[in-house]
């Protein structure tokens, strides 16, 4: 069982950035995928970006590319979403999720791990 918390989450004004930070308590090596979601009230999950670790490519949603970046530490078992030019509608609750292996990154029933998330608000 891989536990994973969150961090970073905040307030900021619309065009600032925040990074988010997620940390594993096992490897992230291990963890072929390893991706962040959010959530929005009144709204599903939805996918924001995911990271293939072993062969280091990213996948992001298109209304956060060339904004944000996924990044990832196995030195310190630590992913992180770095997010730039935030806008109001990136407000939600930000989630890291991992998994082995990924039919569809954007699919959440795809992660079996998850975290319990960090909000994040743009005004």
């Amino acid at each position: 069982h891989v536990q994973l918390v969150e961090s970073g989450g905040g307030s900021v004004q619309a065009g600032g950035s925040l990074r988010l930070s997620c940390v594993a308590s096992t490897s992230i090596s291990s963890n072929h995928f390893m991706g962040w979601f959010r959530q929005a009230p009144g709204r599903g999950r939805e996918a924001v970006a995911t990271t293939y670790t072993h062969v280091n490519r990213q996948y992001y949603s298109d209304f956060v590319k060339g904004r944000f970046t996924i990044d990832e530490d196995t030195s310190t078992n630590k992913l992180y979403l770095l997010m730039t030019n935030l806008k109001p509608e990136d407000s939600a609750m930000y989630f890291c999720a991992a998994s082995i292996s990924c039919e569809d990154w954007r699919d959440e029933n795809s992660y079996i791990y998850w975290g319990q998330g960090t909000q994040v608000t743009v005004s």
